[in-house]
């Protein structure tokens, strides 16, 4: 009996060993394929651009006189650098999903540790990092509604609930939203 198992599995794990092999084989194969297919058409391409003709040059007036002055040389305003690393890096890619989770568990760590203000950075860097994603959003207003900003707090859990509006907890956050709006009222009306 123990040798009929034993060769059934053996027979089974060769069966399996043969299919992962056809699997990378034809895997191989089609990225051998897809290699071909772009060097043609890059080649393609660069012989396209070989075969047309080159532009003509301009047209020499005959009396020099009649010629028109050369063109003003243009001035470029001065640049102002008014550009964000952050924003603008190439290793800061818009879509990062893995970065937006890391960035939570800082903002969590930093929200245990007492530091709201880095949490508010890293929970904002999480919703640029992954912007559908409803869960930034929410420890964002709790972050937000912890430093006293609750009109900001209200924007984030509102995205959070139209992110997710079937959340388990969306009814704790309607509260939330409806008492935050009832403080800047009264915060409103004390002011005049």
């Amino acid at each position: 009996m123990e040798n009929a198992a034993s060769a059934g599995s053996g027979r089974g794990s060769s069966v399996i060993l043969r299919l992962v092999m056809g699997e990378m084989r034809s895997r191989a194969f089609l990225s051998g394929f897809l290699a071909t297919i772009g060097v043609l058409a890059l080649g393609n391409g660069a012989l396209a651009r070989a075969q047309e003709p080159p532009p003509p040059p301009p047209q020499q007036p005959d009396n020099p006189a009649d010629a028109a002055p050369p063109p003003a040389a243009k001035k470029t305003p001065p640049k102002t650098n008014k550009d964000n690393a952050a924003e603008s890096a190439p290793d800061q890619p818009t879509w990062d999903p893995l970065r937006a989770e890391k960035d939570l568990e800082v903002g969590q760590y930093y929200m245990h540790k007492g530091d709201v203000d880095a949490a508010i950075d890293r929970f904002q860097d999480a919703t640029l990092a992954k912007p559908g994603y409803a869960v930034p959003f929410k420890f964002l207003g709790e972050a937000q509604e912890k430093k006293g900003l609750k009109k900001p707090a209200i924007k984030s859990y509102q995205r959070y609930l139209d992110l997710y509006p079937k959340a388990e907890d969306a009814e704790k956050i309607r509260k939330r939203v409806e008492k935050l709006y009832k403080d800047v009222e009264k915060e409103k009306k004390e002011i005049k």
